[in-house]
């Protein structure tokens, strides 16, 4: 059943912050330490540079996996199941930030510091690399969805920790961890693997790409993807996912039922965004902005730290058509434009948030072990926090990914490693000496 109560704001936030002001972690300093080769302050990259629609322009072109393909894949699978019933399977426990290792929270922000954070354990990610994030508070503006609050945690089979010189495509499979945070001091999780139906629905593969960047909008979960050479985004219904029958390795139908190397849960897509082909540039990270209408996807490209061109930047309007919940706004040719695109000189960017007029942009460590840097950019230009005696501008986390904004609550949410963390904005800004209010 589809959640009732979208776009009905709650009054839970007070009662939520108030919470948090009582159970915020002292973790800076256990974060405190800065490799000594990070200590040069980063190149301004400065303001943010419009560019017109020739140079801007990077549509999206919409596809559909036919009606047919998913209800047989259900008639063979069992009736789909939502977000709730995956929650009440949530038996992994995520440990607290006292629980977890030195060398975990060592990857955390320096300033502003991690109010909260947890841990996976290391025996159910070894081999998986971590990636992007978002949450409930994406999904609906009263940062709830059926009456829970939920943490997406995207994953990759791959090199733990990833490669500091770039998203790596074809790392293996891809899986979600739906994480029930309904108890600030009690995360739990379990999983679902990414798949795309195959043979008209009577099977599916498992998604190969890396998840650098995922958005969680009303019903649907679009990811970033490097798959093939023009795939840009796949969509996926949280309320179309299926149960996995058989716990194996395998990834499909096998003799007895259906596996999902492991997971509890399969999402098969519903659907993708492509890109026009040729040398087209491919979002890498994406986010949900609120502050705009109607609401916005944003997205950034990859560029190398020694690259020879900015990176760019891109805004898409999410649809206001009922019938198409969760999807981009599309023309009449079945295309998604850009409505703003803009030039950074940070390079290296792992994850983006959009917010009023600001864009922040998290620029990766240099360095294994080393510490990245949250730049804040507009049309005026460019600021990042400082720490260190030598004010150092490498202060925030070194090994996060994606950027997501719970505006009901205010915070931030990312991921460093193995230890997924939230802050709040209000907290950035402060160190940026800025104003959410401005």
């Amino acid at each position: 059943m589809k959640h009732r109560g979208r776009h009905r704001r709650r009054r839970r936030g007070r009662a939520l912050r108030a919470t948090l002001a009582g159970t915020a972690l002292a973790l800076t300093a256990a974060a405190t330490v800065i490799s000594a080769s990070q200590a040069t302050v980063a190149d301004d990259p400065g303001a943010l540079r419009p560019v017109g629609a020739s140079t801007g322009r990077l549509p999206l072109a919409e596809q559909r996996v036919p009606g047919p393909w998913l209800d047989r894949l259900a008639s063979k699978m069992g009736r789909p199941v939502g977000v709730g019933a995956v929650l009440e399977g949530a038996d992994l426990p995520l440990r607290n930030a006292a629980d977890c290792a030195g060398p975990e929270k060592h990857g955390l922000p320096v300033e502003p510091a991690a109010t909260r954070a947890y841990c996976f354990g290391a025996s159910d990610t070894r081999g998986w690399r971590p990636g992007a994030v978002t949450t409930s508070g994406d999904a609906d503006d009263d940062g709830h969805w059926a009456g829970n609050r939920v943490v997406l945690s995207g994953w990759s089979r791959g090199a733990e920790g990833g490669s500091l010189d770039g998203p790596d495509p074809g790392q293996g499979l891809a899986k979600v961890a739906f994480v029930d945070a309904n108890d600030p001091a009690r995360l739990r999780y379990t999983w679902a693997l990414l798949a795309v139906p195959v043979d008209g629905g009577r099977d599916y593969r498992g998604l190969v790409s890396p998840l650098s960047g995922m958005v969680w909008y009303q019903d649907k979960l679009l990811v970033t993807t490097r798959e093939g050479d023009r795939d840009a985004l796949y969509v996926y219904d949280l309320d179309r996912i299926q149960r996995a029958t058989v716990d194996a390795d395998a990834v499909g139908r096998v003799r007895g039922g259906w596996a999902a190397h492991g997971s509890r849960y399969v999402l098969p897509a519903v659907g993708s965004y492509t890109l026009p082909g040729g040398d087209a540039p491919r979002p890498a990270a994406v986010s949900l902005d609120r502050s705009t209408a109607p609401d916005s996807l944003v997205a950034s490209e990859w560029v190398p730290a020694d690259g020879d061109r900015p990176t760019r930047l891109w805004r898409y309007a999410l649809s206001r058509d009922p019938s198409r919940s969760g999807l981009l706004s599309t023309d009449s040719a079945g295309r998604a434009q850009p409505v703003e695109a803009y030039e950074t000189k940070t390079a290296d960017v792992r994850g983006v948030l959009a917010y009023r007029s600001a864009w922040y942009l998290d620029r990766a460590a240099g360095s294994p072990g080393g510490h990245g840097t949250l730049w804040r950019q507009d049309a005026d230009g460019a600021r990042a926090t400082e720490c260190g005696t030598d004010g150092t501008r490498h202060c925030w986390s070194g090994r996060s990914g994606s950027l997501s904004y719970w505006e009901e609550s205010g915070e931030v949410w990312s991921q460093s490693g193995r230890m997924l963390f939230a802050l709040p904005l209000a907290s950035v800004e402060r160190a940026l000496g800025r104003s959410t209010d401005r």
